[in-house]
């Protein structure tokens, strides 16, 4: 798998560390997936170039460390008629609740998997979610293993939104393009996120719950949730003003429904 950063002073590039040491390179997955920064702006005319560096993707022994260098290239980005792109979720945004408290243009496309890579949990700096008090998911290279997830169609006018819900402007995440396969066996090219400079952690209670809950709303499959079901907390047991949000959501929607 390669990481591809956007050039030094492009509005969409966030800083990094000088300091950080660089992880052992791993090599990518056979599957084709690739990780590529993204921009948020809209597609004037239909036609955006953007000029990117290339870089292996730096598979982290520790988990905590992953520096991107490299060389410029041209990428294409997954559009629908170019008012629309797709981003793959596997965290709290399965759940369509979640991701409409802020997106609210999301729209359900299809459920995928991401090959090799495994879902893991993580606080970036080792500093916990301020919003969820406890790490959050990310997805690590990891031959043989598989993360499930959906990907949502969704207008490009979210993206600064999406953005700031993953922390890109504070180097919690950096947005990336994962190769994704579909149910049918089809692949897709979607956006995605992933965790950088990171801590393994726990979950919190609330955050394991939404994610759980968005496997089983969208029916991922079965053996996939029992492992999302066997996943640890730190038992968590205070205020969580972001799940009450979500389950305010969730009853309204019941509401509706009756």
């Amino acid at each position: 798998m390669r990481i591809h950063a956007l050039p030094p002073g492009h509005p969409g590039r966030r800083r990094r560390s000088a300091r950080q040491p660089m992880g052992r390179a791993g090599g990518g997955s056979p599957n084709g997936g690739v990780a590529r920064p993204v921009s948020a702006a809209g597609c004037p005319a239909g036609v955006l170039l953007l000029l990117l560096l290339r870089a292996p993707f730096l598979q982290m022994e520790t988990f905590k460390h992953c520096t991107l260098t490299g060389l410029g290239e041209g990428l294409d980005f997954q559009s629908f008629g170019n008012e629309s792109i797709s981003y793959f979720a596997y965290g709290s945004n399965l759940l369509r609740e979640r991701i409409m408290l802020r997106n609210p243009s999301a729209v359900f496309l299809t459920l995928a998997q991401l090959l090799d890579y495994k879902l893991a949990f993580g606080s970036h700096h080792g500093k916990p979610s301020s919003s969820w008090h406890g790490s959050t998911a990310t997805i690590i290279h990891s031959p043989g293993d598989e993360v499930w997830g959906v990907v949502w169609r969704m207008s490009p006018t979210d993206l600064p939104s999406l953005d700031r819900q993953e922390g890109v402007e504070q180097g919690i995440y950096i947005p990336i393009e994962v190769t994704v396969q579909t149910q049918e066996g089809k692949t897709l090219k979607s956006r995605s996120y992933q965790m950088t400079d990171y801590v393994l952690g726990l979950p919190s209670p609330q955050y394991k719950k939404v994610i759980c809950m968005g496997a089983k709303q969208n029916g991922l499959p079965v053996d996939y949730q029992k492992k999302l079901d066997s996943i640890q907390t730190n038992d968590y047991a205070g205020p969580v003003p972001v799940f009450d949000e979500i389950e305010a959501a969730l009853s309204e929607n019941e509401i509706t429904k009756e």
